[in-house]
């Protein structure tokens, strides 16, 4: 599964670069890239609650599979759509919308397959193994894409990215069957609502859904880069910032030994968020492009550390027959927060400037941080030794791997 992922999350960097360029290129406007986001948005919301109820009802090896070979479907559409003599704008808005709903199905069963077979105790050393194999991608893939798009064509990054979905459904096969929990409930919208209402009676989690949210609505930048780099007068700059954030996010995986000895992850949630607004805020005034790129790899690296520990909270601390169904509220979090943002960052860039977008936006994720610090207390306070839901699921670990003997 982890293999499959790396190479799926390498192929899906060729075309989250590719896709933004070819819609600058056919449109030349801001806000049309910046919609891009918002087609993505409804099939995230709607599917991503879906989908974690049909993650804990069906069999998740299952799901992961067939949503990834539809995944490599919609990359052959823009293929094709790219080798066309005169490249179609609605096919790129269609395949967007479409990819969003699959991954909304797919990603509840990937996150709650982890905590099954991973002691509770390296939970999080566990996000940050997966968050590796999600940042190699991201480093490599974009730097590579920005060279293949530019000197090679759009063609050759979707092709790449087809070839590795035919492989990572290919190693999909072979994954162990994954069930549903004895006490998992059937998929349908009131279980879905039962999710929720569990979701809402913890504050310290949602007090990291508001918080990711935040900081990715207001001070997301990916869909200005293409602009920023034309201001930049560095073209050549685009994959290298697309690479950036990943880069940093990197960075803190590779040394991320230290977060197993931070018992108070509610406060490195909110501190981190709140770095990445300053990064971007710096970002977004640097005049030189290599200060753009430094910022940017810093601002990944505070974001990569808040995942770390959004990633553990909830790891740790909510129980498999809900699992699935608080990843897709999850998912809702780190995902509906980039669409918005793209749709915020490119109606404002309209309405004033791309750089303005930029600083303004990470302004205002410091801010928005810095109140939900005040209304979240339970967030502030959480300390996974004397939580009582952590402690809960670190004794039912414990009384599964060691059962009384008769």
């Amino acid at each position: 599964m982890w293999v499959a992922g790396l190479i799926t999350n390498f192929g899906s960097f060729l075309t989250f670069v590719a896709l933004p360029v070819q819609m600058k290129e056919l449109t030349g406007s801001v806000a049309a890239v910046g919609a891009i986001g918002a087609v993505e948005l409804v099939p995230l919301i709607v599917f991503g609650l879906y989908g974690g109820a049909l993650a804990d009802a069906l069999d998740k090896r299952a799901l992961i599979l067939w949503t990834e070979v539809g995944q490599g479907l919609l990359c052959a559409a823009l293929l094709v759509n790219a080798l066309l003599p005169e490249p179609l704008v609605w096919p790129l808005y269609l395949v967007a919308a479409l990819s969003s709903a699959l991954v909304a199905v797919q990603r509840p069963a990937l996150d709650s397959i982890v905590p099954r077979i991973v002691p509770h105790e390296h939970l999080p050393a566990a996000a940050s193994l997966n968050s590796l194999r999600w940042t190699v991608g991201g480093v490599a893939a974009p730097a590579l894409a920005g060279v293949v798009v530019a000197y090679a064509g759009l063609g050759w990054a979707y092709a790449a990215d087809l070839a590795t979905f035919v492989v990572s459904a290919a190693l999909a096969v072979g994954l162990a069957p994954s069930p549903a929990s004895h006490e998992a409930a059937k998929p349908s919208w009131r279980s879905i609502a039962q999710g929720a209402r569990y979701a809402w009676s913890r504050k310290e989690l949602l007090g990291t859904y508001a918080v990711d949210l935040a900081a990715m609505f207001l001070a997301m930048p990916l869909a200005l880069l293409p602009f920023l780099a034309d201001e930049l007068d560095a073209e050549w700059s685009l994959g290298l910032m697309y690479a950036a954030l990943p880069a940093g996010a990197l960075l803190v995986t590779l040394t991320s030994g230290w977060t197993s000895r931070v018992h108070r992850h509610g406060r490195m949630v909110v501190l981190a968020a709140a770095l990445w607004g300053l990064s971007v805020v710096a970002a977004g005034l640097a005049r030189e492009v290599w200060l753009v790129l430094a910022f940017l790899v810093l601002g990944g690296g505070f974001d990569m550390i808040s995942g770390i520990f959004r990633a553990a909270m909830w790891n740790q601390t909510i129980p498999d027959e809900l699992r699935g169904r608080l990843a897709g509220i999850e998912l809702l979090s780190y995902s509906v927060g980039p669409q918005l943002g793209q749709v915020r960052a490119g109606a404002m860039a309209a309405w004033t400037s791309v750089r303005a977008s930029v600083w303004a936006g990470g302004v205002l994720c410091v801010a928005a941080v810095g109140v939900l610090a005040v209304c979240l207390p339970k967030l502030m306070t959480y300390d996974v030794r004397t939580n009582e839901h952590a402690v809960r699921m670190r004794e039912g670990r414990a009384a599964l791997a060691h059962p009384p003997r008769p």
